[in-house]
């Protein structure tokens, strides 16, 4: 199933969902200082986890898991423990008294380059995987995503199996 979550470009307010927002170079420094950037999509995991939440109501299921890590998340606010831990609240006391639905964060307090470690190990597809924030073909290697995807990987020990326009450095 495909939920079509095309009004988040309506809603816009970030350099992901709004064209005419450019999506700026990584910066390091700004990151670091605690500046939330503008590839922050308000309230993003909130949307895809309410969808998430009500397929998982009417199937029964009891768990859906985020792959939400807030070490290198660029201090977005919905990448933190304590929203995931609020969002479970809301959870429980917006479903029918019976249900059940935990949501799970295995890789929250991990950096990326661990998880890039056991993707490895694991034998995960990492070809497959996506972070460029400007090109779905391509990336571009620059923006923050890019960055911290080839930090992790570099930290890694591990060719970073997709092709770059550019690799700084």
């Amino acid at each position: 199933m495909r939920i079509d979550q095309s009004y988040m470009t309506a809603i816009g307010g970030s350099a992901l969902t709004d064209p005419t927002i450019r999506v700026p170079e990584a910066d390091i420094v700004a990151a670091q200082e605690g500046e939330i950037p503008v590839t922050y999509v308000p309230f993003r995991n909130a949307h895809f986890l309410s969808a998430a939440v009500s397929w998982a109501e009417v199937l029964g299921a009891e768990q859906i898991f985020i792959g939400a890590v807030e070490q290198d998340s660029s201090g977005y606010p919905d990448c933190r423990p304590g929203y995931y831990r609020a969002f479970s609240s809301a959870v429980d006391a917006g479903t029918r008294p019976q249900t059940r639905i935990a949501i799970e964060t295995p890789l929250i307090d991990r950096s990326k380059a661990e998880i890039v470690q056991q993707g490895v190990e694991l034998g995960a597809p990492l070809h497959l995987t996506w972070s460029c924030y400007r090109s779905e073909h391509k990336a571009c290697g620059t923006c923050y995503s890019c960055s911290l995807r080839l930090r992790a990987f570099e930290q890694a020990g591990v060719r970073d199996p997709l092709p770059y326009d550019s690799v700084p450095g």
